[in-house]
């Protein structure tokens, strides 16, 4: 792991922490933090809405909200286009706070699609 990461992640782990609002922390270890809410429409359990994660290669943050409203990436800019990896992951091997500051703005729309998504009911 490389000796940045812990920043990266507690960069990511912060902007998950601050608009986590009343999605419940489900995991908050060293390399993983996790936000739970809503029931899954077939297995009826709460499932993972965002997490961060420390890998091998970098940081990984992902946002089940993006995934669900692919239409919130038609404003983010190519520089943040260019760290997503599948269609909700974005990777990051150093701290970039133009990035970040970006990547909290559409955790707040996609947290807010998720609060109106007929599963969190």
């Amino acid at each position: 792991m490389a000796a940045n990461f812990q920043e990266v992640f507690a960069a990511l782990r912060e902007i998950l922490k601050r608009q986590a609002g009343k999605l419940a922390v489900t995991e908050d270890s060293a390399s993983c933090f996790r936000l739970e809410g809503g029931r899954h429409p077939t297995h009826k359990q709460p499932f993972p809405i965002a997490w961060v994660t420390i890998g091998k290669a970098y940081v990984s943050f992902h946002h089940m909200g993006v995934y669900a409203r692919p239409d919130l990436l038609k404003s983010v800019a190519k520089e943040l286009k260019a760290r997503m990896q599948g269609k909700s992951c974005f990777n990051f091997t150093s701290a970039d706070p133009g990035l970040f500051a970006e990547l909290e703005d559409l955790t707040i729309r996609g947290f807010e699609a998720c609060r109106n998504a007929p599963f969190m009911k």
